[in-house]
């Protein structure tokens, strides 16, 4: 007999695994709410002999994911849907929210473990990761996030998607050739907690010279929903020195996709997501603009007390 605890110890696997394959925390979360509903329905008819109850949840999420990609769009970044903006341009229209790959909180998505193996995890919860893992065909981005992310075997997934072993690594061959190099960090390392003081302590301040410092030379910005990006440091300079509209804010520091990230408050309110990427230096800073419903994912406060 299936019970509630017994599908809840799946639930942070099924998440990460439902975030890879869609792009979005929100719809991940939809996609194993469903999972789940559809398991506890089903529980009379699960048979361990024919799999265990890992298998069997997977296939479930596996089928629940392939209908929500029936009918949504691809989500990407910004870098890929328009060349580099130029300092002081027009941002242009801001796009649906499902034109990008969104946050994930690291604690939704990563089960704890060894710290050699979560090392390995977060790198493929990056936003470039999962923005490269949308280009391929859905049952192909299955068969690669379990085989190369999850280290399922071609036999497991062969169960899982009721196909054959052989079937499963043609796909995985595919997949590997439509993405001959998935994007890693540009530079090893991880961005250092001194580094995120200096940064949070410049960004507040206005403190442009420092800020600049922190970049790598080719680092990147972008603000979803807008397609418009920088590339270079000092693209971003020039941009950052034009306004001081950031001036005093509040950064609250939380995690997401791997790295550090931050809440930006604005006249105490939710103004802007932060995701930071890097090491030693920041080589892309991404700003999910007026997302105000990212906050609660993420255990920040709905807003802070302003002072005068």
């Amino acid at each position: 007999m299936i019970s509630g605890p017994d599908l809840d110890a799946h639930r942070v696997a099924l998440t990460g695994y439902c975030y890879r394959m869609l792009g979005s925390a929100f719809d991940a979360e939809d996609a194993v709410q469903e999972t789940m509903l559809r398991a506890w329905r089903a529980a009379g008819r699960f048979d361990e002999r024919r799999g265990s109850l890992r298998t069997w949840l997977f296939s479930i999420a596996t089928n629940v994911c392939l209908d929500v990609l029936r009918a949504a769009g691809r989500r990407a970044l910004a870098v890929d849907l328009a060349p580099a903006g130029a300092p002081g341009g027009d941002f242009g229209a801001p796009l649906p929210e499902s034109a990008f790959v969104g946050p994930v909180p690291d604690g939704r998505v990563l089960p704890a473990g060894d710290p050699a193996e979560l090392a390995v995890q977060r790198e493929t919860i990056r936003l470039a990761f999962v923005a490269a893992l949308q280009l391929l065909p859905p049952k192909q981005r299955a068969v690669l996030i379990l085989r190369e992310v999850l280290a399922w075997s071609a036999a497991e997934v062969a169960t899982l998607l009721e196909t054959s072993v052989a079937s499963v690594n043609s796909a995985l061959q595919r997949a590997r050739a439509a993405l001959p190099s998935i994007p890693q960090p540009r530079h090893e390392g991880e961005l250092d907690q001194e580094l995120l003081d200096r940064y949070v302590h410049a960004f507040t301040n206005h403190d442009v010279d420092t800020l600049v410092t922190l970049l790598h030379q080719d680092a990147t910005m972008s603000m979803p929903p807008f397609s418009w990006w920088l590339s270079g440091r000092d693209a971003i300079g020039a941009t950052m020195r034009a306004s001081d509209a950031c001036r005093g804010d509040v950064l609250l520091q939380v995690r997401a996709n791997g790295g550090p990230a931050f809440g930006q408050y604005r006249d105490g309110r939710p103004f802007a997501l932060l995701l930071l990427t890097g090491g030693p230096l920041i080589t892309s800073s991404v700003a999910f603009l007026g997302r105000a419903d990212l906050f609660p994912l993420f255990d920040l406060p709905a807003g802070l007390v302003h002072a005068t």
